[in-house]
Order: C-alpha cells, then structure tokens, then sequence
C-alpha cells in the first residue's frame, strides 16, 4: 500500500528548502519528518533538497540522486553534526533474496531481475552519497524501520 503526502511542519523555520512542499513516500519518512521537526537537538534539516550525482551500474551514464534527508544536530558537546539520511525498508538494504530468483518453470523470474536492478542502483547511489559525505565531514545513514519505531 503506497502512503504518502505533504508534511506540514509545526517549526518551519527549522527546514532548509520550502517549508510548503515537503513531501513524504512512507510511513518511514513520516515518522523521520516529525523526529526532525519536534526534535530540539534537530537545528536544520531539508527533506530531498541535496543532489548527488551517481553513476548507474545498468547504463552507465550519470544520474541525479536525492537523498531522502539532510540534517544538522546539536550534540550533547555543543558541536553541529551533519548527516545524509535515507529511509528504507530493511529487505531493500541488503542484495536480493535468493530464493525469488528462480520460477517454477526453472527461469530467472523477473522480481529477481527487478531486485538485482534496484540492488545495483542503490549501491551506487550510496557509494556517491559516502564520497561525498566523506569529503565535507559528514555522515551517511541508512535507516529502516527497526530504527525509526513507533
């Protein structure tokens, strides 16, 4: 079941980017925008507002990926934090599962193909997001539900 909508924030001047036309994919990234937005040690945050071009393994040719989220924190120490978040489910974090990989006939089945595919484009997307969270001093993250509970 598809879950998305427009998020209204109730601390707007903590969103960097248009406070009016942030949008959610999943019921994982509601939940995110709400921590971002009610969080005190949140001080800024932007929901697919970077860019990070990343080469795909299926064509070769450049394309633009936007990560889920930016966020700055406060830590405990004072100093500011920076992270690059994307929210997944935890069966799209890992590479396909085996057993879908073959049709009762004896083909590779064409979930498989689908999921080697999307596989290979979220590691390069990945990958481009740790070059370039690694040369500005940032951090990658990947969450998934097991970390964004209820």
């Amino acid at each position: 079941m598809a879950y998305k909508g427009k998020f209204k924030p109730h601390n707007p001047n903590k969103y960097q980017g248009d406070p009016t036309g942030i949008i959610y994919r999943s019921s994982l990234e509601l939940r995110f925008m709400r921590y971002c937005d009610s969080h005190s040690a949140v001080v800024e945050w932007a929901s697919e507002e970077l860019v990070i071009p990343y080469k795909s393994p299926i064509d070769g040719r450049t394309h633009r990926y936007f990560p889920d989220f930016w966020i700055m924190v406060r830590q405990k120490d004072g100093q500011l934090h920076e992270s690059v978040i994307e929210v997944k489910p935890k069966k799209y974090c890992g590479p396909p599962n085996q057993k879908n990989k073959l049709t009762k006939t004896g083909r590779i089945s064409r979930r498989y193909i689908s999921d080697v595919k999307n596989w290979g484009i979220n590691s390069a997307k990945w990958e481009a997001a740790r070059a370039l969270c690694k040369t500005k001093g940032w951090e990658f993250v990947i969450l998934t539900e097991g970390h964004l509970k209820a």
